[in-house]
């Protein structure tokens, strides 16, 4: 059994809390209201009070909240790194800049970023996808860990390499969703229904991922509705680090663009 500190048991994170739990570990999780304290213990782990207690005596500490900003005021502000175990590892589920990670292992704990693909059920099933940046020795001593929702847990490089290839992959999945609406307007202007062109699609040599699951949507404009917050703040971290570095999203610029405005 290891003990665990885990921050951010929503959506994503719940099931990963649950996975943890069933698999025998201690799996202490930030609550910061009464309300969430039953929901915590549902899920087979122990509500913690601030982020000291969560922190205290884990081997490995899960931070798994929405944006890049949150990371870094738990990380930094709210003093969860200094709260850490030098001999722990602090794993970075949240989808953000390479550079944020950087600046949180610059504080003297080891830190692996490892952005998930995939959804709530993915998570469930043990089947979400780690895109996992960092030190071999951290990886090797967390897998065990992150095998117990991820599979693969794909180690990708040094430490921001998780964050480059998941923003890569958001970029081009949006861009996918941009060349389906592209192929859903056609549709359109030769009098094909938009569900039944993707139905049809679905089943000749333009099948993808992505259309499938946008053709279960109905239409792309319900699909997008649907994942567009999460990937449109993706694709602008994207192009932010792109800013940075003085290049762009090249010719996927527009279709990105076509797919975000769906």
């Amino acid at each position: 059994m290891t003990r665990v500190g885990f921050v951010g048991a929503g959506r994503m994170g719940a099931p990963m809390v649950q996975r943890l739990a069933k698999a025998g570990h201690e799996v202490r999780v930030l609550c910061r209201t009464p309300e969430k304290y039953r929901a915590i213990e549902d899920l087979g782990a122990h509500a913690a009070a601030d982020l000291a207690e969560v922190a205290d005596g884990a081997a490995a500490v899960i931070v798994c909240v929405f944006t890049d900003e949150q990371v870094q005021r738990v990380c930094l502000d709210d003093g969860l790194v200094a709260a850490t175990s030098p001999d722990a590892v602090l794993v970075l589920h949240t989808t953000g800049s390479p550079r944020t990670a950087e600046a949180i292992a610059g504080n003297g704990v080891a830190v692996l970023d490892a952005p998930v693909s995939g959804g709530p059920h993915d998570v469930a099933a043990g089947q979400v996808t780690l895109f996992v940046g960092g030190d071999d020795d951290a990886v090797q001593r967390v897998r065990p860990l992150l095998a117990c929702y991820g599979d693969p847990v794909l180690h990708v490089g040094g430490l921001g390499a998780g964050q480059s290839v998941k923003l890569i992959n958001n970029a081009l999945f949006a861009a996918q969703i941009g060349l389906v609406a592209e192929g859903a307007r056609l549709g359109g202007l030769l009098g094909i229904a938009e569900p039944d062109l993707l139905d049809a699609l679905t089943h000749g040599s333009a099948d993808s991922r992505a259309l499938g699951m946008i053709a279960r949507a109905g239409s792309t404009a319900a699909f997008a509705d649907a994942v567009g917050g999460f990937i449109g703040k993706d694709v602008a971290v994207v192009r932010q680090s792109l800013t940075a570095l003085r290049a762009d999203l090249g010719a996927l610029d527009g279709v990105v663009d076509a797919g975000l405005r769906r």
